[in-house]
């Protein structure tokens, strides 16, 4: 059974930095592109974040984060992070990572973490 788990969330005033893990158990972690999503109320999942799968040397990001968030992984501990510099309140949102194998993502989903940037 797949199961992820995302932790990390909090309040922060907007230029602040926040960094996200997400933990992955019941697939071959390393096999999978790992992504980062986020949702506000009434808005449809948003793909902010992607990253390949083994060495992780391909990344993607939406335009609203470029430059800004970065992803990575750690195989070894089955995790991927999510940095986020420069938050802005518009970056409020719950954050949620999945696992994509060939060209389809996971309809597993953890239960997320909140980011709420606001001063």
């Amino acid at each position: 059974q797949v199961q992820l788990m995302e932790s990390g969330g909090g309040l922060v005033q907007p230029g602040g930095s926040l960094k996200l893990s997400c933990v992955a158990s019941g697939i071959i972690f390393s096999h999978y592109d790992m992504g980062w999503y986020r949702q506000v109320p009434g808005k449809e999942r948003e793909l902010v974040a992607h990253i390949i799968s083994g060495s992780g040397l391909r990344r993607n990001y939406a335009d609203s984060v470029k430059g800004r968030f970065s992803i990575s992984r750690d195989n070894s501990k089955k995790t991927v992070y999510l940095q986020m510099n420069s938050l802005k309140p518009e970056d409020t949102a719950v954050y949620y990572c999945n696992a994509k194998y060939g060209n389809r993502w996971l309809d597993s989903w953890g239960q997320g973490t909140q980011v709420t940037v606001s001063s």
